[in-house]
């Protein structure tokens, strides 16, 4: 493929995206023909991104302009090996996602089809356009466009009021950032967006620092609402449970991504250098945001708000990365820089993989039981053979374990964090070492949680959900496709660094680490640290051929039963005395005090103890706001039944003061 023409290919091909939208208004067209021809169109689409993309990370930037609807606003777009990575992320997940939808919506109605292939392939197409974007006015309308399909997308399976305040609550923080992403543009751009809204521009226009600084905290609240840092993240255990697996697997493994994304074109590129307190801060927010995640996450008892808890937690790793590269720029320690960059960028990858894999499991497993309570699954893995072997290498990915790919991203945030002795500040090499005995506790209680995941919903005896079948074909073929490359990126980590020292390079005025080999990942030098995951991977593979030939040694080929140990309980073991998901984290809720809130019910004369794990910030911040608003709401209604003489009072007074001090 031509470099100049890559851009133009995608361009031209995010229009031909939009194909499925057509294809359902044709009556005469079956569903089946209908679903399958509307999600491979998408599928050939991610392709694509995926090939531009792998493209873009070394080749030079390239950039288009499209007439828009004025003279002066044009649509501009630009492909350059920032935009290349997420697009790679992008068209990744959304290839697994398309794939799963196939099998996913197999059993839906015609109205069900229409409702979801209408505002998927924008969603898509939106997401791309906002990577491409190289003017505040394409930026700002493809971002909007992502935001309204995806709530449309999130009532798919249902109008109830649970899901229309889901959607209702993600729409309004969503709005909530896009405002401050508007204002933050208009800042940039010394307030005149048609002549000054290209982003080179921006960058070339000289700013206050008092310009800089509220410019840096608009776009850290209209990117961290989509983020979900804290406070601003109750969309997210609200709006995953609500949306389809796929749409979930876009939201969680491409949309969050894309927020980093802004990040890093605002704040890197075109800002200029910022305070010395900007990295700092995003280190804070984020390893806050990740500790609450992580605890709340173990404590759930619903797949999806669990994984949807554990992408807050690693958007929260992300920006820790992201606020540790800064402290190292603004001490211009560039190739320490560089290092805690890739790992950041490195976790956007295996994120995307790993979390996708899991929410299309989650899916899976909805379609085979009609629920996602842990309290009702169990012993999915004898009817759920496959799905439960592809679950679990993204649990060991998600849990960090070596060889996989969650493990070498996580490996070389910590290297960067033992580097901090270099930096001058001895308040910082105070600090930082507290900061990495905080991502440590991150990943102990997410490898907590995730083991609960699956131990309660695949281990054990049935509770009452029982799996009527396998996961079907396309299912199966989409998770395998996230399971392959969670274990790629883990055994060849250092050919990823390669590739993302191509943004380091762009980011951070060249600074680059060290080629990586092929076998080793040796992010400072060989006698510092390194890591050798093919030597993992085939230590394990021995340690496991050895156990096996013992065990076939010792007892041969047939197989011994006995009666299942009841753990001290009677003898007429069932799956009612297993672990439940609220016992299993019984632990944490001692440890860290959470509250908790019962209700007892009686239903067909049993008592039931539903326990609820209460989100603080939902009362301490969002309901003290929506009384504030409301309040505010009703006093400006009270003008609506008002006498004519008031309002020509309110005319006349307004007339006076604009008289007064506008003259």
């Amino acid at each position: 493929m031509n470099s100049g023409d890559c851009l133009l290919w995608v361009l031209y091909a995010s229009l031909l995206a939009l194909l499925p939208t057509v294809l359902v208004a044709i009556p005469a067209l079956p569903i089946r023909w209908k679903r399958s021809l509307g999600f491979l169109l998408t599928v050939a689409f991610c392709l694509l991104l995926i090939v531009v993309g792998i493209h873009a990370l070394a080749s030079p930037a390239l950039h288009a302009s499209i007439p828009g609807p004025l003279t002066d606003l044009a649509w501009q777009f630009t492909l350059d090996p920032l935009s290349g990575f997420f697009l790679l992320v992008l068209g990744s997940v959304g290839f697994a996602a398309s794939l799963h939808a196939i099998g996913y919506f197999h059993h839906g109605s015609q109205s069900k089809l229409k409702q979801v292939l209408l505002p998927y392939p924008v969603f898509v197409t939106a997401m791309v356009w906002v990577l491409l974007a190289a003017n505040a006015y394409t930026f700002l309308v493809a971002w909007e466009l992502m935001a309204l399909s995806s709530t449309f997308l999130i009532l798919v399976e249902g109008q109830d009021q649970r899901r229309q305040q889901a959607a209702y609550l993600y729409l309004l923080i969503a709005h909530l950032g896009a405002l401050a992403l508007f204002v933050a543009f208009a800042l940039l751009s010394h307030g005149d967006l048609i002549s000054n809204g290209n982003f080179q521009r921006m960058a070339q226009l000289s700013d206050s620092p008092i310009v800089a600084n509220a410019v840096f905290g608009l776009t850290l609240l209209g990117f961290g609402a989509k983020l979900g840092l804290l406070p601003l993240h109750a969309w997210l255990p609200e709006a995953h449970p609500a949306a389809p697996s796929p749409v979930s697997a876009l939201m969680s493994g491409a949309m969050l991504p894309i927020a980093v994304y802004g990040l890093l074109r605002i704040d890197w590129q075109i800002l200029p250098a910022g305070a010395v307190w900007w990295g700092p801060l995003w280190l804070g927010l984020g390893l806050c945001s990740a500790l609450f995640a992580v605890l709340y996450s173990a404590l759930q008892t619903d797949m999806k708000r669990l994984l949807a808890y554990s992408s807050m937690e690693n958007m929260g790793l992300i920006l820790i990365a992201l606020g540790l590269s800064r402290i190292f720029a603004e001490q211009n320690l560039w190739p320490l820089a560089a290092l805690a960059l890739i790992a950041g960028l490195f976790q956007v990858l295996n994120h995307a993989f790993f979390k996708s894999l899991l929410f299309l499991g989650s899916g899976s497993v909805l379609h085979a039981t009609g629920t996602l309570e842990m309290s009702h699954l169990g012993g999915l893995i004898r009817s759920m053979p496959q799905t439960a072997f592809l679950v679990l290498i993204g649990i060991f990915a998600l849990a960090g374990l070596p060889p996989l790919n969650g493990f070498a991203s996580e490996w070389l945030l910590l290297q960067a964090f033992l580097l901090a002795p270099s930096l001058p500040s001895g308040m910082l090499r105070a600090i930082l070492p507290l900061a990495a005995a905080g991502v440590v506790l991150v990943t102990a209680v997410a490898a907590f949680a995730i083991v609960k995941f699956y131990g309660i919903a695949f281990l054990g005896r049935a509770r009452s959900a029982v799996a009527k079948q396998e996961a079907g074909i396309w299912e199966r073929a989409s998770m395998a496709f996230l399971a392959l490359f969670c274990v790629l990126l883990g055994v060849f980590p250092g050919r990823v660094v390669d590739s993302l020292s191509h943004i380091t390079a762009l980011l951070l005025h060249g600074s680059q680490i060290a080629h990586q080999s092929a076998l080793a990942l040796t992010p400072i030098s060989a006698q510092r640290a390194s890591y050798l995951p093919g030597v993992f991977l085939l230590g394990i593979a021995l340690s496991i051929a050895v156990v096996f030939v013992l065990v076939w040694w010792r007892f041969g080929r047939s197989l011994r039963r006995a009666p299942v140990w009841s753990c001290g309980f009677a003898a007429d073991y069932s799956a009612q005395t297993q672990d439940s998901p609220t016992g299993f984290s019984q632990p944490l809720l001692r440890i860290f005090g959470v509250s908790l809130s019962t209700l007892r019910n009686r239903q067909g004369g049993r008592n039931t103890l539903p326990v609820q794990i209460p989100d603080p910030f939902w009362k301490g911040f969002y309901l003290p706001w929506g009384r504030v608003t409301l309040w505010i709401a009703g006093g400006i209604s009270r003008l609506q039944h008002g006498r004519i003489t008031s309002y020509l009072l309110y005319s006349f007074l307004t007339l006076i003061v604009l008289l007064v001090f506008f003259r």
